[in-house]
């Protein structure tokens, strides 16, 4: 593979040899025609923005589908937002533009982020590049999918709980979740507001580093972004791993799990200390997580009533019941309404303590407990995910609940808001398996150092390769 791909092309671009505009003009065609075989993107533009001088100079960029770009059709993979176009950028979206970089489309995604697999979009789910009978992971499916064929581009996604680990894993390509409130959520159409991260995916750890410290930082239109910390991506010596002991005897594929042991052999040798550690709080992450996610989305999901964004009800002389009634049962999928009554049920009078406060309480305790493991060891570090990418007829034999479990390995990092990353650890049939490193909150410098150390020890595999090359 091609390391640093981004730094090689902005070289090209600053050096006159490579004009970005006519580039990309060129690569369109070509991604509309993968497209139709892997519905990766949700709208391609026909028409490019102006290439600001900056940093980022002639750099393509994508943009999960829940994202907003101003004047592009936004739909966060539901047909309630038919038609929606927002007014303005989303902060990150801004912050792109303003260094240079090109947006060129939007990425399929689970509607609203609800699913694992990318299946509940409501234009169809995204295909695997490595086999396209396969999921490429969930919900910013697409855009691991766009990392995995094009190079020299960085997509933009979220995460709730793993929603950009885990088609990273499935794609082969990096998937960097940043520490709750780094990167402004300013833009985003909310899934679970205390959850929701803004993250990148590409297909080098440098493209990461090179592209972080463009997008993050404090902006005065997300609070949840004004306390934290200067950014410094700086090269840290990482000494010791842990691996979560309740985690990793979860798994039930045992060549994930003989895959993983192997790489951590690899860190041994490099003379780092890794650890089994016991952390059986995170036994209840799962339960703790779906009843937090879905009474905020539930609350989120009030505002799509058929009066202001996309789909408009039309009968404006019946009682407002009926009238949201109609709207929210036509246009919402099945997965969005399972978790609006969970999440309705969850905080309702006679329920919010059983439920809701106690899943608040389960969560600090697994806060308590990620901040005792990062006293004693730099990163924590487990497969991404306990499977490979399954086939879609494997998957529609799935319950919900089956579907719900299989997120254990990256819903307790996300509940906790500690910054993760997901690099490809290996390959077994073909098919790309993903290991996930976690740090402390404001440590993301120290998973740019062990993404480095990482992608010395093992030559990535992609499927498709579009786009200039040296």
């Amino acid at each position: 593979m091609t390391r640093a791909s981004i730094s090689r092309y902005l070289e090209a671009v600053r050096s006159g040899s490579l004009d970005p505009r006519e580039y990309i003009v060129e690569l369109i065609p070509r991604l509309v025609e993968e497209n139709h075989r892997l519905n990766l993107f949700s709208n391609l533009v026909t028409e490019l923005d102006g290439c600001a001088e900056g940093p980022l100079k002639g750099v393509p960029f994508t943009v999960k589908d829940n994202i907003c770009v101003k004047g592009q059709l936004t739909r966060a993979g539901s047909k309630i937002l038919e038609g929606y176009r927002p007014p303005f950028d989303a902060t990150v979206v801004s912050r792109l533009k303003a260094a240079g970089a090109i947006f060129i489309g939007t990425t399929n995604m689970d509607e609203f982020g609800f699913g694992t697999f990318s299946t509940n979009c409501a234009f169809g789910p995204p295909r695997n590049p490595f086999d396209d009978s396969r999921s490429c992971g969930g919900s910013s499916g697409g855009a691991a999918c766009a990392a995995a064929i094009m190079r020299h581009h960085i997509a933009i996604a979220e995460s709730t709980g793993g929603s950009i680990s885990c088609p990273a894993s499935f794609c082969g390509v990096v998937g960097f979740t940043p520490t709750y409130g780094r990167i402004s959520r300013y833009g985003l159409i909310d899934y679970a507001n205390s959850l929701d991260k803004i993250g990148l995916i590409g297909r080098s750890i440098e493209d990461i580093a090179i592209v972080l410290p463009i997008v993050a930082g404090r902006d005065e239109l997300d609070p949840t972004s004004l306390s934290q910390p200067q950014l410094d991506i700086v090269d840290e010596e990482i000494k010791s791993v842990a691996v979560p002991k309740e985690l990793i005897d979860s798994i039930p594929d045992d060549g994930i799990t003989h895959m993983f042991w192997e790489s951590m052999k690899k860190l041994e040798e490099l003379g780092m200390e890794v650890s089994k550690v016991e952390m059986p709080v995170l036994r209840f992450s799962i339960p703790a997580y779906y009843i937090l996610a879905c009474a905020e989305a539930s609350t989120n999901l009030a505002k799509f009533c058929g009066m202001r964004y996309g789909k408009e009800g039309k009968d404006y002389d019946r009682m407002y019941n009926d009238f949201f009634t109609e709207v929210r049962t036509e246009n919402f999928g099945a997965e969005a309404k399972r978790r609006i009554m969970l999440g309705t049920y969850a905080r309702m009078a006679g329920y919010r303590d059983q439920y809701y406060m106690k899943a608040l309480r389960v969560r600090r305790k697994i806060i308590e407990r990620f901040q005792e493991v990062f006293k004693e060891y730099d990163l924590i570090a487990t497969p991404t995910m306990p499977l490979l990418p399954p086939k879609f007829e494997h998957i529609e034999q799935m319950s919900p609940a089956t579907i719900y479990s299989l997120d254990f390995l990256t819903v307790p990092p996300n509940l906790a808001g500690i910054p993760q990353v997901s690099m490809p650890m290996g390959y077994i049939d073909g098919l790309p398996v993903g290991i996930h490193f976690m740090a402390d909150h404001w440590q993301e410098s120290k998973l740019i150092s062990i993404g480095r150390v990482w992608e010395r020890q093992i030559e990535y595999r992609f499927p498709i390769n579009l786009g200039w090359s040296l």
